[in-house]
């Protein structure tokens, strides 16, 4: 989109540009709140208290002239900006470890009622424009297949892991339900949901019709073909494994992986995913119509 990328919140000593948004994301947080044995402390609650402490500092920093105003958001900006979301992929992901698909599936109304107080408070705040992303396949994730796929019983026609694309499907009908719920109820806002699950699951499903070779092999992993995933030795990292150094190495051409590094996308899927949602035809309400640039090759 010929769009700056936003930095980080937590990135923000020695004066970067915020003035064109702030990605308030961190990896491997949920949106219930975070636990001793967490991956990140950074859950959605925290995240939206940053983002309000981002915003009173804004505030007061404008009130005192234009010194710091190159570097920062104008106030109409908060009004008028668009809040985006994506997450919830950890909180079902994690669950999975410790609890049967019927426990996971059971606790998506927890997890989306705690999603729905924060974007209650955003609302309460004067945001206005929510775009949100439903989750992924959860179970075509090298790493899952990789821990819950051993079983060949377990997977499905993709050789992903079934049970946790049913629970990754179940948790965004509730999602759909949830935006649809609350366009009822925030005057004056539209909320756009997207169909991520279906671009993703499409793509892997599909994939050397888009240009790819490996539909679920991590590019940045240890182990070789089918899965190249061993959680002991993540992507970048050099650990011994049966009393051998191995260091697990990105592949020599990411383009032609649609998986990183048994959890991410690469760059070219991400760009692959990116122009799907700019034809406007995976989101309620669509906005094909609406799309006022075609989307340049990378790839």
């Amino acid at each position: 989109m010929d769009m700056p990328f936003l930095n980080a919140y937590l990135d923000s000593v020695g004066a970067p540009n915020l003035r064109a948004g702030v990605n308030f994301a961190q990896a491997g947080c949920s949106i219930t709140p975070a636990t001793a044995t967490s991956v990140s402390p950074f859950s959605f609650g925290l995240q939206i208290k940053q983002f309000f402490a981002l915003k009173d500092k804004v505030t007061k920093l404008l009130s005192k002239g234009d010194r710091y105003r190159q570097y920062i958001p104008q106030m109409d900006y908060f009004s008028q900006g668009l809040y985006m979301f994506d997450i919830g992929q950890n909180d079902l992901a994690g669950e999975f470890y410790s609890k049967t698909e019927d426990q996971v599936a059971a606790s998506i109304p927890t997890i989306l009622l705690e999603f729905e107080t924060g974007l209650k408070k955003l609302y309460e705040q004067g945001a206005r424009k929510f775009w949100i992303h439903n989750t992924g396949p959860l179970g075509c994730l090298p790493q899952n297949v990789a821990i819950f796929g051993r079983d060949p019983s377990q997977l499905d026609e993709l050789h992903c892991v079934a049970k946790h694309n049913r629970v990754a499907k179940l948790f965004n009908v509730q999602l759909h339900a949830l935006c649809t719920k609350l366009r009822g109820e925030f005057t004056g806002a539209s909320i756009t949901y997207i169909d991520i699950y279906t671009i993703k699951y499409s793509l892997i499903a599909n994939y050397s019709r888009y240009g790819f070779e490996h539909p679920i092999q991590a590019c940045c992993g240890y182990g070789g073909p089918p899965l190249n995933y061993d959680g002991r030795a993540p992507c970048g990292q050099t650990t011994s494994l049966n009393g051998n150094l191995v260091t697990a190495k990105g592949c020599s051409d990411s383009t032609e992986h649609v998986n990183w590094d048994g959890i991410h996308y690469t760059e070219a899927a991400n760009f692959h995913i990116t122009s799907q949602i700019l034809t406007g035809r995976y989101s309620d309400p669509p906005f094909v119509d609406k799309m006022p640039f075609l989307i340049k090759p990378k790839f």
